[in-house]
């Protein structure tokens, strides 16, 4: 392995790299980083844990130290991006300003112009190009993390323009992108006019298996015997793991099932685990969290398991991420999200779901091959591990040969552009015109010409492009004078706004319409919209949910629902259900019971919807200026889920839902009346205490009771 010591980089940063343990070079570091810190375009395809992240570290980190030249770290995840962000703060002692952009999609972001690193996701990204951020013209580096992602459908084609455009801004730009194993790297290397450094090697040695009836089949004379001290398919090979001084993952389809096979698994290994840890964890979490949700997990933290998905509060994940790698919790049990998100290796990766529904297909279907190399691609701890395990579950023995076949030696799916579809095309074609990217018909095709979709399919999609160009003319997005394109200004506002050109439309037919609106029509209107994912109907919700919507009303034609009481009209009524509960100060448990979600389901829709709501209000400003201040007012209550009451106590900092309530109760209902109440007896009140009760003095200018004479 090479040392670390011989690359072309500045002494101050090999000792950085020497202060964290990192002496020598995995051997697929060693064949990219001198390419890479040469100023080459490069895409590296490594199993996971081989050592990608630090060949995109290096180059960006020695462009800003030595050439103060800025670079951008491209990630799909909230959550990864916070872990590029803490892998990089080492090297701000060498001046490097490192910054970090994953919200709000409606602003021009200036203050990141002083970083010379910048860890973003591809929303993000795209949202400071349709901004027009001057400084994105002094991006030297650009890093696509995780690039197979431009085959996922919904994120694929936001990451597949960012690397067109900033191609088409800068042909001198520093391409690395970082990508699992795929079948077609060499197709992603082509297009990017790169190297591509390819490999299988892995820092820990990977065993795959099927386990059947207390064996694990590595091969036809490779069989082991699980001691099955404990009953159920996969408590004996957590137990053994555990035993063995190693932590577990285990991958399941539904989030019901995580809970409870992490409830079931919690009585099986609770007597082999230390649990004074585990204790301080539960403390920490039963402080913020007083869900049912909450409670469950807590339950199993207590017993050395976790279960991990999209419904837990961010919060929620964190913790249980953390103390997993803190060596604290001995198993989580997840959803395949996991394996997509931050960085959580195990000794034993097991596998018990090869099936998931999938909407697309109307019903259950396969999970790729790619996506399950994935998640046995976090088997294997470096530095703990000698040799990491993935096993497979098979349920009967004639299985195991077809699992075998299936996975174990089956090559991952070649990846393939999402770029046709139209949504994406309807969006990100309108980003291109309303920024002035592209000012007519020839240079749009010149630049669709550079994107991955039309390198691969070998053909150019004149026919769709030119439908959705039609799409946009007649509904006054864009304005079309023979070959010429320009944006009108609803046009640009949608684009400004990052939301979907249909989704625009049907906020300004419902800012035009004649009926008079209420505060449940705006929340109808904003779940109409593509960008609002509907909640799933259970066959109990038809009931009440159809009894809602005959006593509502709706900001759209009159007639118009009442002859479509379908299914995805129901769901719109149960998603703007669920935010006027919120609004109306329903609590989690009352939420989560209701409507069959979890917390993070929550926090999920009150993002989009807070996001969605911003929009409206933009849009109102152009269509309907009456509803402007209605709107601000229902921004601020989906924000902080409160009734209209509580918006003159919710300014105040670290007020919320909760305490502001409580200080309505206790008779307090504006600011100004707070200013008459000493410390002592402001601390008093249901959760609020002595901190909160100064905080809020301060706030008043006042300190020890005493109002300030600046004021």
């Amino acid at each position: 392995m090479m040392n670390v010591e011989r690359l072309p980089i500045k002494n101050e940063i090999i000792q950085i790299l020497q202060q964290q343990g990192i002496q020598t070079l995995y051997p697929p570091q060693a064949e990219a980083l001198p390419r890479a810190l040469n100023g080459e375009n490069i895409v590296v395809a490594v199993p996971t844990a081989a050592g990608k992240s630090l060949v995109a570290y290096l180059p960006i980190i020695q462009e800003a130290f030595l050439h103060k030249k800025k670079s951008l770290y491209i990630v799909p995840l909230r959550a990864l991006a916070r872990e590029k962000w803490e892998d990089l703060q080492p090297f701000k002692k060498l001046g490097i300003k490192i910054g970090i952009a994953t919200g709000d999609l409606d602003e021009k972001a200036s203050y990141l112009a002083k970083n010379d690193i910048i860890v973003c996701t591809s929303e993000k990204a795209d949202s400071l190009l349709r901004h027009q951020a001057n400084w994105l013209n002094d991006i030297a580096v650009l890093v696509a993390d995780e690039i197979h992602l431009i085959n996922d459908i919904s994120r694929g084609p936001t990451l597949e323009m960012i690397i067109a455009r900033f191609r088409a801004m800068n042909p001198d730009i520093q391409i690395i992108a970082l990508s699992a194993t795929i079948k077609n790297a060499q197709e992603i290397a082509r297009w990017l006019d790169s190297i591509l450094i390819e490999s299988k090697w892995r820092p820990v040695p990977l065993k795959e298996g099927i386990y059947h009836k207390n064996k694990i089949y590595y091969g036809i004379d490779d069989v082991k015997t699980v001691s099955a001290s404990s009953p159920g398919k996969i408590a004996p090979l957590i137990i053994e793991t555990i035993k063995e001084g190693g932590q577990a993952l285990i991958f399941v389809n539904t989030r019901r099932a995580t809970e409870k096979i992490g409830e079931t698994l919690g009585g099986d290994i609770g007597s082999i685990i230390q649990h004074n840890k585990l204790e301080k964890i539960s403390q920490t979490l039963r402080q913020a969290e007083g869900t049912i949700m909450g409670k469950k997990l807590i339950g199993c933290i207590k017993k050395g398991v976790a279960f991990h998905h999209a419904g837990l509060s961010e919060q929620q994940r964190r913790t249980v991420e953390q103390s997993f790698k803190a060596g604290d919790i001995k198993c989580i049990v997840a959803t395949p999200t996991l394996a997509a998100g931050v960085n959580v290796p195990a000794r034993r990766v097991i596998i018990r779901d090869l099936w998931r529904y999938a909407s697309e297909f109307g019903g259950m279907a396969p999970i790729p091959v790619l996506e399950i190399k994935q998640m046995m691609g976090r088997a294997g701890r470096p530095g703990y591990d000698k040799e990491g395990e993935a096993i497979l579950i098979a349920k009967n023995k004639g299985e195991i040969e077809r699992l075998w076949t299936q996975y174990i030696i089956a090559e991952v799916e070649p990846i393939y552009s999402k770029l046709g579809s139209e949504p994406a095309l309807r969006m990100h074609l309108l980003a291109l015109i309303a920024t002035n990217f592209v000012s007519n018909i020839e240079e749009l095709y010149q630049f669709m010409a550079g994107t991955f979709f039309v390198y691969q399919s070998g053909s150019f999609p004149t026919e769709k492009i030119q439908e959705i160009l039609q799409f946009l003319e007649e509904n006054d997005f864009i304005a079309i004078d023979g070959n010429y394109l320009k944006a009108t200004t609803f046009g640009r506002k949608t684009s400004d706004l990052y939301i979907d050109p249909l989704s625009a439309l049907k906020l300004r037919t419902a800012l035009e319409s004649r009926i008079k609106p209420t505060i449940f029509s705006f929340l109808h209107a904003i779940c109409t919209t593509p960008d609002m994912i509907g909640l799933y109907l259970r066959s109990k919700d038809s009931n009440w949910i159809m009894e809602k919507a005959e006593k509502e009303k709706f900001l759209f034609e009159d007639g118009f629902y009442s002859t479509l009481m379908n299914e995805w009209f129901l769901s719109e009524i149960k998603t703007a259900s669920l935010l006027e509960d919120w609004i109306n100060e329903a609590t989690e448990d009352q939420i989560v019971m209701k409507y069959n979600v979890g917390p993070g389901d929550i926090h999920n829709k009150i993002e989009t919807a807070t996001w969605l709501i911003h929009a409206m209000r933009e849009l109102a400003r152009m269509f309907n200026f009456e509803v402007v201040s209605p709107l601000d007012k229902l921004l601020i209550r989906v924000k902080n889920g409160c009734k209209e009451e509580l918006l003159n106590l919710i300014q105040l900092r670290d007020i919320g839902r909760v305490r502001s309530r409580a200080l309505y109760k206790a008779g307090f209902k504006t600011i100004n009346q707070l200013r008459d109440i000493n410390i002592k007896t402001l601390s008093k009140i249901p959760t609020i205490g002595e901190r909160v009760a100064k905080s809020i003095k301060e706030q008043l200018g006042e300190t020890d009771g005493t109002q300030n004479n600046l004021l």
